[in-house]
């Protein structure tokens, strides 16, 4: 593991953790919606942390994206699934930046 995601890793691991002893009910919603999403899942492991990566990109999430580079890894997902995965998330934003785009356009017209 490289040294600096690596340490990003295991620095969120310790502050969800801390996070987690100060607001249990919290910590236990989130772990439960995590593990509703892998719950009779049609997805695999690494299908659903490629889907992860992806949208880790697209909320700009530093600690998700080490968390689940890190999964997807130990769930076999090659370098270049990864690239296709994070292809999709930039060609979404681009997408979602040109459609957003048209509340500029209606804003002027209306204004």
């Amino acid at each position: 593991m490289s040294t600096e995601w690596g340490n990003r890793l295991s620095s969120l691991i310790k502050s969800v953790g801390n996070l987690s002893k100060t607001n249990k009910p919290v910590a236990k919603a989130f772990h439960g919606l995590e593990v509703a999403t892998r719950e009779d899942s049609v997805l695999n492991d690494k299908t659903h942390e490629l889907i992860a990566i992806a949208v880790a990109v697209t909320t700009r999430c530093d600690g998700c994206i080490s968390a689940h580079v890190s999964a997807a890894k130990k769930a076999g997902a090659t370098k270049e699934e990864i690239g296709a995965a994070v292809g999709t998330a930039i060609a979404l934003n681009a997408g979602a930046a040109f459609v957003y785009s048209s509340h500029v356009m209606d804003a002027y017209d209306q204004l």
